[in-house]
């Protein structure tokens, strides 16, 4: 009997969450290097330019997230049968397509970052400066979407600490090359692209080595008929697809709120923005549970295993719902001293201050869509998932448009409906499929 059999479900979703959940931790410390070092330099354009240029890589990026999500419930699948050969190929398969992507991104680079920067309509100055940032961070695509790849791979085996590992080294060297390159040798917002960029292969190099000895571990080898054949990768195809669309209508929702917060002026903008750091915040715990759950149920249902699955779902069921109900009750105690802390700007803390309320029910909402997500990623049921979105957004849209006359209050009022239509869609499919398709009765005889 193995180990991982012998540990309680929520020992196990412990274990696998707490990594994920401190590398999450370790990404603003990062973006607050960025802005302390280019934010002292003597002019505010170059500050302008990084916040600008690292935006359009964020939406850019995350839009390709599917490469880690897809590998972690394919992977998670295949050890739960104990297929070292798939396990393998995966790898493979996930690893090619992140470079052709990384590629293709290169080569398309100049189109798409003149859409991305006309799409976020900064200053001229600004704009052309970030235009120079955004060329030499793209050189960087094909290391981070295999960086992706590779994350996502290990996480199907249930090894989280190497996402710890990875972002806790790309952080640190990319720390200690914005100091060089822009206090020690006088560049300016070009030396924080560099600095990205040469962070992202390094992380790539000790991702390759870490593959390196992981793959000593496995039996089988790399077939050439699921590298090479273009019909080997329809499963991985299918899954992503709706994984991308999904994502895609994510980013639509989070674009159109900051559109329509910005219509409403500078003040109202700026407070959103604040607030959303919340929401933030939040995720950086309900992912970490979610990410543990993707492992745990792709492995159960690789088994079919129905009785770990059930019980993993409910162990990260307790972990997720006791995160959002603290974070639901520190928003509601200490939620005026946070947007002190984020912002010193009385008129910009008042109106935060104002729509505070939405962020004390956010998280209890918004809860049941993280954890759910990780469930349906691990069963490889993106579907349900692509569809959550069209259906939230068919609630959303319309909404806004009814609750104009409300002002931000209307917004967020469609915002926090968005999430919780999400919410039940996901709850609605999982219930249907635990009670069809995730169950002992439906197993092969």
């Amino acid at each position: 009997m193995s180990a991982a059999s012998t540990t309680s479900p929520d020992r196990r979703i412990w274990l696998l969450a707490w990594p994920i959940i401190l590398s999450n931790i370790t990404v603003p410390l990062l973006g607050l290097v960025d802005t302390a070092v280019v934010g002292h330099l003597p002019d505010s354009r170059y500050l302008a330019a990084v916040t600008l240029g690292a935006t359009l890589f964020s939406f850019l990026y995350w839009g390709f997230g599917f490469l880690r999500m897809g590998t972690t419930g394919l992977t998670s699948q295949a050890a739960g049968r104990e297929n070292d050969s798939e396990v393998r190929n995966l790898l493979g398969q996930s690893l090619l397509m992140a470079g052709g992507i990384g590629v293709a991104l290169i080569v398309l680079s100049t189109p798409l970052i003149d859409l991305g920067l006309w799409l976020l309509d900064g200053s001229e100055v600004a704009t052309e400066l970030a235009r120079e940032y955004a060329q030499i961070r793209i050189l960087s695509a094909p290391a981070v979407l295999a960086n992706y790849a590779i994350l996502g791979w290990f996480l199907g085996q249930q090894n989280a600490r190497v996402t710890l590992a990875i972002l806790v080294l790309t952080n640190s060297v990319n720390i200690v090359l914005d100091l060089l390159f822009v206090v020690g040798l006088g560049m300016t917002s070009d030396g924080v692209a560099w600095a990205t960029v040469i962070a992202d292969y390094t992380a790539l190099a000790f991702g390759g080595w870490l593959v390196m000895r992981q793959l000593k571990l496995l039996e089988g080898r790399f077939l050439r008929q699921r590298l090479l054949k273009l019909g080997a990768y329809s499963e991985l195809f299918q899954v992503n697809s709706h994984l991308f669309i999904r994502t895609l209508g994510l980013l639509f929702a989070m674009a159109f709120f900051t559109a329509q917060g910005a219509s409403q002026g500078d003040t109202v903008l700026a407070a959103n923005a604040v607030l959303l750091q919340f929401i933030m915040l939040t995720s950086y715990a309900l992912d970490g549970f979610a990410h543990a759950a993707e492992a745990l149920v792709g492995r159960s249902v690789g088994r079919r295993r129905w009785d770990e699955f059930g019980a993993s779902v409910r162990a990260a069921t307790r972990f997720s719902l006791i995160a959002a109900g603290g974070a639901s009750l520190a928003f509601l105690l200490g939620g005026q001293a946070l947007i002190a802390l984020l912002t010193d700007l009385p008129e910009v803390r008042a109106t935060a201050a104002l729509y505070l309320p939405w962020m004390i029910v956010m998280p209890l909402l918004a809860v049941w869509s993280y954890l759910l997500d990780g469930v349906f990623i691990g069963a490889t049921e993106t579907r349900a998932m692509r569809n959550s979105i069209f259906i939230a957004l068919a609630a959303y849209l319309p909404l806004w448009w009814l609750t104009q006359g409300l002002g931000n209050h209307g917004l967020w009022l469609a915002f926090t409906v968005f999430t919780l239509v999400r919410s039940a869609t996901l709850t609605g499919y999982y219930l249907s499929y635990r009670q069809k398709r995730w169950r002992a009765s439906v197993d092969p005889a």
